[in-house]
C-alpha cells in the first residue's frame, strides 16, 4: 500500500483542516476554474453526461464517410452519406459555475418566437402581393364572394330568408377554404429550413385534400336536401333563390374561365402547384353545378314538373361526387404515403428481383416507396451483403436503378453479415 500524504493543519487553531477531494478534469478537455471554498466536488464525474448541457463543447466532430467521391454532379441521382452518430451540444449562455440561463434570456426566446412568427405572416402576404397570375386571379375571385355573400347575409337579415343566410353562411365557409388555399401557394414558395427540411410544397397537397374533402360534403348535403324536399314537398317556398342562383353562377363562371385549364376531372399531376390548381377549379366548378342546379329546378316549377326540385339536386349531388372522387383519391394517397401511382407495382418487383440476383447480396428488405409531392418520389431500403463484399459498387448499381425507374431521393442501409 501507498503510504498516506497526512492532511494539512490549521495555523490559528491548530487542527486538522478537512481533505478536499482532488480536483477532476472535465471529459470534454477544458480546465476547470478555481472555485470557492463553499463550491466543491458534488460526486459528478469528468465522463457523467448530466452536466453536458452546461459545457461548451471542445471537441472535433468526426468527418462524415462517403462512398461516393466527395465532388457534386448535375445528374439527380441520389448520393449515400454515412457519418457516425454524435450528440450536438449547442452553446449555452452558462457562467464558469454551469449556471443555467437566467429569466432574461427566457423571455428573449419567446419574443423572438413571436418576431419569427409575425415575420413569417408578413411574407406570406408580400408572397401573395408579388405572386403569379393565379395567386393574383384567386384573391380576386376571394374578393368577390367574399363581397357577394356579406351583401346576400345582409339581405337575408333584413328580410327574413332564411335560405339567403344559409346560401351566405355556405358562401363564406366556401371562402375560408379558397383562401386557405391561396395561403398554400404564398407559402410553399419558402425554401427548406431546419425544421421543415422538405419545404413547404405538401400544403398544397393538404390544400387539395381539404377543398375535395368539402366538396364530397357539399354533395353529401345536397343529397339530403333533395330527399327532404321529396318527403316534405317544400319546393314552392324556395324560387326567390333564383336572382341569388345566378349572381352567384356569374361569379363561380368567372372563378372557372381564371383556372380554365385546369377544368378536367382526371389530370396528371406533375407538380404540387397543379394539384392545387385543379382543386380551386374543381371547387368554382362544383359552386357552379350547384347554381346551374337550383336555376334549372326553378325553371321546372315554373312550367309546373312534380319533384322537379328532388331530380335536380339529385343530379348534382352525383355529378358533384363524380366529379371531385379522383382528386380526393390521388391527395389522400399522397398524404397516406402510398406508392406513387405513377410507378407500377411490377416495375419494383422487378428492381428487387434484379438486386436480389447480385453476387454479393443476400437479401433485400424493408423498401419504402412514397411521394412527397407529385413528382418528387422518396424511397429507402436496406440491402444485406455478404461479409467482405465491397459495397461501393452494389450502391452505385442500386440507385442507377432506382433512378432510371423515377426515384429522386433514394436513402440504402448496407448491412454486412
Amino acid at each position: 500500500m501507498e503510504e498516506q500524504q497526512a492532511a494539512p493543519r490549521d495555523p490559528s487553531t491548530g487542527e486538522t483542516a478537512p481533505r478536499l477531494p482532488p480536483r477532476r478534469s472535465s471529459s470534454f478537455g477544458h480546465r476547470i476554474p478555481d472555485q470557492p471554498p463553499w463550491a466543491g466536488d458534488y460526486g459528478f464525474v469528468g465522463g457523467d453526461r448530466r452536466l453536458a448541457f452546461s459545457r461548451q463543447p471542445s471537441f472535433r466532430q468526426p468527418e462524415p464517410h462517403s462512398p461516393f467521391p466527395p465532388q457534386r454532379t448535375q445528374s439527380l441521382r441520389a448520393n449515400l452519406s454515412r457519418s457516425d452518430s454524435f450528440i450536438s451540444i449547442p452553446s449555452s449562455g452558462s457562467d464558469e459555475y454551469g449556471m443555467g440561463y437566467g429569466k432574461s434570456a427566457m423571455n428573449g426566446g419567446r419574443d423572438s418566437r413571436n418576431l419569427s412568427l409575425l415575420h413569417w405572416m408578413v411574407s406570406v402576404v408580400q408572397a401573395i402581393s408579388s405572386g403569379n397570375r393565379p395567386m393574383k386571379r384567386l384573391a380576386l375571385m376571394i374578393s368577390l364572394n367574399v363581397a357577394y355573400s356579406t351583401a346576400e347575409l345582409l339581405i337575408g337579415i333584413f328580410t327574413g330568408r332564411v335560405g339567403l343566410v344559409s346560401d351566405a353562411f355556405h358562401l363564406t365557409f366556401g371562402c375560408g377554404l379558397l383562401t386557405f388555399s391561396l395561403f398554400a401557394m404564398a407559402a410553399s414558395r419558402k425554401k427548406p429550413d431546419g425544421v421543415y427540411t422538405y419545404g413547404y410544397k405538401r400544403l398544397e397537397v393538404l390544400s387539395a385534400f381539404t377543398n375535395a374533402l368539402f366538396l364530397l360534403f357539399m354533395s353529401f348535403s345536397i343529397a339530403v336536401e333533395a330527399l327532404h324536399a321529396f318527403i316534405q314537398d317544400e319546393s314552392e317556398h324556395k324560387h326567390y333563390l333564383i336572382v341569388s342562383a345566378v349572381t352567384n353562377l356569374l361569379v363561380n363562371i368567372l372563378g372557372v374561365w381564371f383556372f380554365r385549364s385546369y377544368a378536367r376531372v382526371n389530370i396528371v399531376y406533375r407538380k404540387a402547384e397543379d394539384m392545387n390548381y385543379h382543386s380551386v377549379c374543381l371547387h368554382v366548378l362544383a359552386d357552379s353545378i350547384r347554381s346551374a342546379g337550383l336555376i334549372l329546378a326553378s325553371w321546372f316549377l315554373s312550367l309546373g314538373v312534380e319533384n322537379a326540385e328532388v331530380l335536380c339536386l339529385g343530379l348534382v349531388s352525383v355529378a358533384i361526387f363524380m366529379v371531385v372522387m379522383p382528386l380526393f383519391r390521388a391527395s389522400g394517397n399522397i398524404l397516406l404515403q402510398m406508392a406513387p401511382a405513377s410507378i407500377p407495382s411490377s416495375a419494383f418487383s422487378k428492381c428487387w428481383r434484379q438486386i436480389t440476383s447480385l453476387e454479393d447480396v443476400s437479401e433485400v428488405s424493408e423498401a419504402r416507396f412514397w411521394e412527397l409531392v407529385p413528382g418528387h418520389c422518396i424511397g429507402s431500403l436496406s440491402v444485406q451483403v455478404k461479409r467482405g463484399a465491397e459495397d461501393l459498387p452494389i450502391l452505385r448499381y442500386v440507385h442507377g436503378l432506382y433512378h432510371d425507374l423515377g426515384i429522386q431521393d433514394l436513402t440504402v442501409q448496407v448491412e454486412h453479415l
